[in-house]
Formats: C-alpha cells, sequence, structure tokens
C-alpha cells in the first residue's frame, strides 16, 4: 500500500506579475529621457533667445553707426568742397599779389625812381630837402592808417559812455545839474587832416 505525498507545486505557488510589466520599464525609461532632452532643448532655446536680443540691439548698434558714418561722409564731402575753394582762392589771391609786387617793383625802380630823381634834383637845385624815401612813405602812410583807425574806435565808444553817464543812483534820464554845459561831455577829439600829396600834377606846385 503506497501513500501518495503532497505535491510541490502546492506548497511552493507560483508568482505571476500583474501586467506587462516590460511595457512599464520601457515607458519609464523614455519618459526619463524624454525630461532629459526637453531640459537641454529649453537650455538651446534660452541660448538661442539670448543670441536673438543680442543680434536685435547689434543689428539697431550697426544701423546707428551707418547712419553716423553716412553724416560724416556728408560733412567730409562738404567740407572737402570747403577745402578745394579754400585752395582755389588762396591760389587766387596769392597770384594776385605776386603780380602786385611784380608791378610795385618794376613801377619802384623804373619811373618812379626817375621822376624821383628828377624832383629829388630840382629840388636841392631850388634849396629845398629831397623828398622821403618810398619805404618812409609807406610806413607813414601805415602809420596814418593805424592811427585813424583809433580815432574812429574811440569815436564809436562814446554813444556808449554817454549812455552809461546818464543813469544816475539807478533813475535814468535824470535832469543835468545847473551850471553844468550840455557841451561839455562831446568828443574834443579830430581826425587827422589828409596827409599832403607828394606830388601833384602843378609845375609850380611841385616845385615848392
Amino acid at each position: 500500500m503506497s501513500t501518495a505525498g503532497p505535491s510541490a507545486s502546492s506548497s511552493h505557488p507560483v508568482l505571476v506579475a500583474q501586467g506587462d510589466w516590460t511595457k512599464n520599464l520601457v515607458h519609464l525609461a523614455k519618459t526619463a529621457e524624454l525630461k532629459k532632452h526637453a531640459l537641454t532643448l529649453q537650455l538651446h532655446t534660452a541660448q538661442i533667445l539670448s543670441a536673438h536680443s543680442n543680434l536685435d540691439q547689434k543689428s539697431k548698434a550697426i544701423q546707428d553707426v551707418k547712419e553716423q558714418k553716412n553724416k560724416l561722409d556728408s560733412e567730409r564731402n562738404r567740407l572737402l568742397a570747403s577745402l578745394r575753394e579754400a585752395d582755389m582762392l588762396e591760389s587766387k589771391l596769392n597770384e594776385e599779389a605776386n603780380e602786385l609786387q611784380t608791378k610795385i617793383k618794376s613801377i619802384a625802380e623804373g619811373e618812379y625812381a626817375v621822376a624821383k630823381a628828377d624832383v629829388d634834383r630840382l629840388r636841392q637845385e631850388l634849396g629845398q630837402e629831397p623828398l622821403p624815401s618810398l619805404q618812409q612813405t609807406l610806413e607813414d602812410k601805415k602809420a596814418q592808417f593805424m592811427n585813424d583807425l583809433r580815432v574812429q574806435q574811440a569815436e564809436a565808444t562814446v554813444p556808449s559812455k554817454r549812455s552809461s553817464d546818464e543813469f544816475t543812483d539807478g533813475q535814468p534820464g535824470s535832469k543835468r545839474p545847473r551850471g553844468r554845459p550840455k557841451g561839455s561831455r562831446t568828443n574834443k577829439k579830430q581826425k587827422n587832416p589828409p596827409a599832403t600829396p607828394i606830388f601833384t600834377t602843378d609845375p609850380a606846385q611841385a616845385a615848392t
């Protein structure tokens, strides 16, 4: 007689997985990888946006520089044109000045020298002093011109001085004190009389 013992399958039950755990693992792995790539994408997106912002600023700065450059180019062209005009004017003035110097030298060494020699000779025969030299005459003319200019400038300052004198104690237009002549503040300066010409067309006057 044999007795059957309990089977191993009944004493140790087999564990069975609930659901598809392989798919869940794959899904979790892919989700983690997605988050990783999403963070990387966000980082690159932020870098691109920052670069675009800097690019916009650079573009605006480039436009401003171009506008400033155009203004400078226009100003440079204007200055170059003005410089060319100034060069042309300087050249013309130098040419005219050289012509005048040549003319002065030609007259001084030619007709003027002969005429002055004749005049000095005749004046010496008449017991008169010779005429001053041409250089002395030019210096005298220059001194007279400067003196006349100073007189004109002094006369131009007289009206402003008069107007300031009319204000007394902060009251403009105050009456003059009695006993004061009205013309006491008039300018007593007079212009120098015109210089007597050295040469004259009258032979009788030239002899004197």
